[in-house]
């Protein structure tokens, strides 16, 4: 999820973006002093949920929290307040949380961890995902295509598309993207700066879940997107007719799955005459 967390001391803001930072559930987290800078980066960042400190000299929380749910109500609003007394005018906002300060770091993940319960699950299902492999290869999110920081990153995801679910291990990710290079430590650390460059281009879309990572090994998560290719294996007559000769152009390791795709529609057209 994308987090922001705003409290007019420094301070106490940066030690809740710190351990937003260690929460699984959180892809990006950004810190703010002022009400008026998170709503204007609002105006071009996707925010799930916010961390709103309610006692605030330029805007107090609660006017902060009908701010943000104009602009964007689907973002989650959870409370850091040193005052009880502002509990019950929270929760008639339907805030998903009220922490009392000092704020642990364990009353913060379970309250973090039930927002993402109640809307991770759903995050992706409001995206239309959809990645396009025929030609060359394309992600968008409800039409509007992603754009990824560094080409590589985007050829790691194309690869990752290719293995249909398959988990890919570093040294083989590092084969494919640099063939003439040997996987030692500088290029370890090489391949890590662009899967962590990819993984946050996923999260500023919203779409960090179509990508899985375990014990180093990565995969593309198929049930998370519509994909061309998939539905043309799985016989779907739009994809198949769609399919022109042409997959993931710009790739050299593409070509097998090219050839096995030539042969399936051969062998249909043969079957068919």
């Amino acid at each position: 999820m994308n987090v922001i967390c705003i409290d007019d001391e420094r301070i106490l803001m940066e030690d809740t973006v710190s351990m937003c930072r260690e929460l699984p559930e959180v892809g990006r987290v950004n810190g703010f002093t002022k009400a008026a800078d998170a709503l204007e980066w609002m105006n071009s960042n996707p925010v799930d949920l916010a961390l709103l400190d309610i006692d605030m000299p330029d805007m107090n929380g609660l006017e902060l929290a009908i701010r943000i749910k104009d602009k964007s109500p689907d973002t989650a609003v959870i409370f850091l307040t040193g005052y009880a007394q502002y509990a019950v005018d929270a929760f008639k906002l339907r805030a998903s949380g009220y922490l009392l300060k000092p704020v642990s770091k364990e009353a913060l993940a379970a309250d973090v961890r039930y927002v993402y319960s109640m809307k991770g699950k759903t995050l992706l299902a409001k995206k239309r995902v959809s990645v396009r492999t025929f030609g060359g290869f394309e992600v968008s999110v409800d039409g509007r295509q992603v754009k990824f920081h560094m080409t590589k990153c985007k050829e790691l995801l194309a690869y990752l598309v290719d293995r249909q679910g398959c988990s890919v291990t570093r040294p083989e990710l590092s084969a494919i993207l640099w063939e003439d290079r040997i996987y030692d430590r500088k290029q370890q650390k090489t391949l890590d700066v662009y899967i962590r460059s990819l993984r946050d281009t996923l999260t500023e879309y919203g779409i960090e879940r179509i990508l899985e990572m375990q014990r180093g090994a990565l995969r593309a998560v198929p049930k998370e997107f519509d994909c061309d290719v998939y539905r043309f294996f799985a016989g779907d007559p739009e994809a198949v007719n769609a399919y022109r000769g042409e997959y993931m152009s710009a790739y050299s390791w593409a070509s097998i799955t090219e050839g096995v795709m030539f042969w399936q529609q051969s062998a249909k057209n043969t079957t068919e005459s």
